[in-house]
């Protein structure tokens, strides 16, 4: 069996060479339909659109009335956005071929790229009377009436999908993606429970569940979810990935680095998950472990700025800042719109005493990310730092414009102010703080190791719990 595959493989490759010797001018070729269809396929896979369109266009000069070719050929012409001529040919091919499925699903699904979303329903409703798996046809009837804007009509349609096949995961996320827009998720929990009910050992319905749960941020649940789906389907990769996901937003990073290590054992590596897997072992502090993951990332593209920025934070740490700058300013180059990148390149700046190269990154951040907290609270402990209270206090209070439900810059706002002698202003900033969230008045005592400013302020914090 593997010697006849190969030997297919063989010959497949003889008449692509063939092929293109032909399209150069130099030999004049005849092959056999079924070569014909498989260069088409080969071309395709290959993403060489242009030259599966000659083949379809050669093949079709010798067997005109070969329905998989015109069925190719309207799927490329499409495509490349040409939808007519598309529609046009597959009303040819219904001529040779009527009632065919085929011909009616790719009209369907062409009259919804079209933005024939009325048509394109019609002709996928008309398929419903007679086809044995209608799960598909939901489906794209649901596309339909999610491009048209219909989003209730394409929940109906998703679960009709769904209840035909539960396991039909395109179906299943689209679902999960118009409930979230329309803000349905809570209720809808009820419907995922369902579906467990109905085939508890479904690793798409437990998966999809634990989706609505983190686009709730109900992320224990989540990790509950996505962990009977990888025990369902131990090489489930996609739930492994985002049971990681949801473990970073527990903090629990450990339990994340497993995660994202066995997506790696169940799926071809790619520079997201490297890239995830180094931020969990940043976490922990295992600074050099997560080098050498952002190191992966970067190899296995050389654009991915966030595996740059990665490597830079993680020298930044181990305190070797010069050598964090070409790689946070490597990642600025091929992303110079990320808010992130520029604070991380001003902390780094700052700490090699490149006063004015911080200070602009600082601006660029603040332009890039106003709703960004930790942009101000770093900018302004940098110039804290350099004894600038008054400096320091104007950076919060612009924070403070942005974010005035934000009860960290009131509480830093306050420690400015007492050290620039404001008590006035200090209190009523640190009341503000208390209001928003008293929990958090333990952030000043780092400001304050003087032990009779610490029971000051204690006292102030417990009148106002008091009240």
């Amino acid at each position: 069996m593997e010697q006849e595959f190969e030997e297919r493989e063989s010959e497949i490759k003889a008449s692509i060479q063939r092929f293109e010797k032909m399209l150069d001018g130099k030999e004049t070729q005849f092959f056999d339909l079924d070569v014909y269809e498989q260069m088409v396929e080969h071309y395709m896979e290959e993403g060489d659109l242009d030259k599966a369109m000659k083949a379809c266009d050669a093949g079709l000069e010798n067997f005109p009335y070969s329905l998989e070719l015109m069925l190719d050929k309207a799927q490329l012409l499409a495509n490349n956005g040409k939808y007519d001529l598309a529609l046009e040919l597959l009303d040819k091919a219904a001529l040779y071929n009527p009632s065919d499925p085929d011909i009616q699903y790719m009209q369907g699904t062409i009259c919804n790229l079209a933005g024939n979303y009325e048509q394109s329903v019609s002709i996928l409703e008309d398929m419903l009377e007679t086809a044995d798996e209608k799960d598909d046809i939901y489906f794209q009837i649901g596309q339909s009436y999610q491009n048209w804007g219909k989003y209730d009509q394409a929940i109906e349609s998703y679960k009709k999908s769904i209840h035909c096949n539960i396991n039909n995961e395109n179906a299943l996320y689209e679902l999960a993606f118009c409930l979230d827009l329309l803000g349905e998720l809570e209720n809808s929990l009820g419907y995922y429970q369902q579906l467990i009910d109905r085939d508890p050992y479904s690793h798409n319905a437990w998966y999809n569940i634990g989706i609505a749960y983190s686009k709730l941020n109900r992320y224990a649940e989540a990790a509950e979810a996505y962990d009977y789906a990888t025990i369902i389907k131990e090489d489930f990769a996609s739930a492994y990935f985002n049971l990681g996901n949801t473990y970073m937003n527990l903090g629990q990073f450990i339990k994340a680095e497993e995660a994202y290590r066995n997506t790696l054992k169940h799926e071809e590596a790619t520079p997201e998950t490297f890239c995830y897997l180094g931020t969990s072992l940043e976490k922990q502090g295992r600074y050099g472990e997560a080098i050498t993951k952002y190191r992966d990332a970067v190899r296995l593209d050389n654009l991915w700025d966030e595996g740059y920025y990665g490597i830079g934070v993680c020298l930044s740490e181990l305190g070797k800042w010069h050598e964090s700058i070409p790689f946070l300013r490597k990642a600025l180059k091929l992303n110079d719109k990320n808010a992130e990148y520029w604070l991380a390149l001003a902390e780094t700046e700052y700490k090699l005493g490149n006063g004015v190269s911080s200070v602009e990154a600082f601006e660029k951040a603040v332009e890039l990310d106003p709703t960004n907290v930790d942009v101000y609270l770093q900018w302004s402990l940098v110039m804290f730092d350099q004894g600038n209270f008054t400096r320091a206090n104007e950076i919060v209070q612009t924070g403070i414009d942005e974010l005035p439900e934000e009860a960290d810059l009131y509480y830093r706002a306050a420690v400015y102010l007492i050290h620039a002698g404001y008590y006035r202003e200090a209190l009523l900033n640190l009341e503000t703080a208390l209001t928003l969230n008293y929990d958090r008045h333990i952030l000043l005592f780092d400001f304050f190791p003087e032990l009779e400013k610490q029971k000051a302020l204690y006292k102030i914090i417990e009148q106002y719990r008091k009240t």
